[in-house]
């Protein structure tokens, strides 16, 4: 391993300033990829510039009638925030299968998406929940949506100098409800075989109005499938909706095969996860 320089700014500017003028720096959030990469030798930074200092992205607070979640965020305090949990528990089980208990404690949905893994748990779940990240930069802070910024594996669309500061969950309507589940070979720690979050949004008489389908694990990035939630829009999201979405799922999926799965496999599962998952996120909006 290389000598690394370290740095822990208090601010955001401090952080961006930092990042900007060192080619070779990286975000130190949780560090539960970056260690891991470092020890690997698959990186070698001339410096991580430590946010954890930094109180703008290590804090929840309600906004707007939703939510603006820090970034650098313990998965663990994401867990923990019952307000947070009761207004979106498929964003909440995405973050629960960040690794053991003990990496949620150090581990962020800032880092699990910026490490750019197709296969990473919570991503499925933000983009279906529509969250929105505030990017801070040289140019200045900017939005953009949660699904716009893995472009390929370990990469993404953050300029040099750019953080991801936070996430916004907008206000929940009622009749609305989330879901995410995912098909791994072993029950825990392990790497997902399809991923898919649901959030979908009921009027009173029980017809969608509004539908998010993402899959993880079937792409080189994590996809936000349109079709999928226009096939429900409409609907009572009676059986042939959600086959029709379903089959949206699978048109949309260009995996590859690994030792988890072939990619034909991932293609037909990503139907039925997709399925199993809108079910979910039904009865939950029906509750609400």
């Amino acid at each position: 391993m290389v000598d690394i320089n370290y740095a822990a700014p208090d601010t955001l500017d401090k952080a961006v300033a930092l990042l900007a003028r060192t080619g070779g720096a990286k975000v130190f959030a949780g560090g539960t990829d970056v260690i891991v990469q470092l020890h690997a030798d698959l990186i070698e930074p001339e410096l991580l510039v430590d946010i954890k200092n930094i109180p703008e992205v290590r804090s929840i607070a309600a906004e707007k009638g939703g939510f603006r979640v820090g970034a650098a965020m313990p998965a663990m305090k994401i867990l923990d925030h019952k307000a947070f949990a009761t207004a979106w528990p498929g964003v909440i089980e995405g973050v629960a299968l960040i690794g053991s208990v003990q990496v949620k404690g150090r581990a962020t949905i800032g880092g699990n998406l910026c490490n750019a893994s197709p296969a990473a748990d919570s991503v499925p779940a933000l983009i279906a929940a529509g969250a929105v990240c505030t990017i801070v930069g040289p140019n200045g802070r900017r939005e953009a949506p949660v699904e716009t910024i893995v472009t390929g594996p370990g990469k993404t669309s953050l300029a040099k100098g750019e953080i991801i500061a936070s996430f916004f969950f907008p206000a929940r309507a009622p009749h609305s409800g989330d879901c995410y589940l995912r098909l791994t070979p072993r029950t825990e720690m392990d790497i997902a075989v399809v991923g898919v979050g649901v959030s979908l949004t009921l009027d009173g008489s029980g017809t969608c109005t509004a539908a998010r389908v993402a899959l993880g694990a079937v792409a080189p990035t994590p996809l936000l499938v349109a079709a999928a939630g226009a096939a429900l829009v409409g609907t009572k999201v009676d059986a042939a909706a959600l086959a029709k979405m379903a089959a949206a799922a699978s048109a949309a999926c260009r995996p590859i095969s690994d030792k988890r799965g072939t990619k034909e496999y991932r293609i037909k599962t990503a139907a039925v996860i997709a399925r199993r998952t809108a079910e979910k996120a039904l009865e939950r909006a029906r509750a609400n």
